[in-house]
């Protein structure tokens, strides 16, 4: 049995093929985020074959991924130049997965909790508006479910939840394009946790603004909802920081 090579390649892989697609992918993505190389860097599709122990079709197809990621660029005469920052795909999941794991992690927090902090708010304000009592309803429920597991100290699941609540909001606002967005606060979330930027047992404030923000958008209180948004958006970054300093990390500025 086949299956579809990773963002619409042309031709199938066999599974041990596609396997090590994705890890090269991941382990190349990973590295040039890091900036090892630097941009300016000119890849060897023959050193790349040297280095990840695979044929000269895998590292094409993963070449192919990341010229369109923006991460590299083919050039005649020069080769495969690694990009900057500045042409990369930068609402792209993957990406932002491998900047999270990049020593310039709490730039890449700082840039999307900027960008949430733009759009979740309008969105609970939207869904205020918008939302149908059912979905308000289930959302005030998720909030519900959501304290007890953070009262539980039960990661795994308070972050399912936290995912929910904020996809929920999102695709309750009814605009298509906050909607989108999903994605990507899915994996800011899911890097706070793989990276230890977020305490055991949330803060209580946390999850008293989340069941604010549900209640707020169940009453159609826009502006409620958009104000306990905007907090949930400053006290989640200001613990990023404060967790971040303390580990002494590198990019803990």
């Amino acid at each position: 049995m086949t299956q579809s090579s990773p963002r619409g390649a042309s031709s199938p892989q066999a599974p041990a093929e596609a396997g090590l697609h994705a890890r090269v992918l991941d382990e190349l993505g990973t590295v040039i985020c890091n900036g090892d190389p630097p941009a300016g860097s000119v890849l060897s599709i023959e050193d790349l074959v040297d280095r990840y122990q695979v044929s000269r079709s895998v590292i094409r197809e993963v070449l192919r991924v990341l010229a369109s990621m923006g991460l590299v660029e083919t050039r005649r005469r020069v080769g495969i130049m690694i990009q900057p920052a500045e042409a990369w795909k930068v609402f792209d999941p993957q990406v932002i997965r491998w900047r999270l794991a990049s020593d310039d992690r709490m730039a890449q927090m700082r840039s999307i909790t900027e960008l949430r902090t733009a759009i979740e708010p309008y969105a609970a304000w939207l869904a205020a508006e918008r939302v149908h009592d059912d979905a308000a309803s289930d959302l005030v429920g998720l909030a519900a479910k959501m304290w007890a597991a953070g009262k539980a100290g039960d990661e795994a699941r308070f972050l399912d939840l936290d995912i929910d609540f904020h996809r929920r909001v999102l695709v309750a606002s009814g605009n298509e394009m906050f909607a989108e967005l999903q994605l990507i606060v899915a994996e800011v979330l899911a890097g706070r946790h793989h990276y230890h930027l977020m305490p055991h047992y949330p803060d209580e404030e946390a999850l008293q603004l989340h069941t604010d923000v549900a209640h707020a958008i169940q009453r159609r209180d826009g502006e409620r909802a958009r104000r306990a948004m905007v907090r949930i958006m400053e006290q989640g970054f200001a613990e990023m920081k404060s967790m971040w300093e303390q580990t002494a990390e590198p990019g803990g500025r």
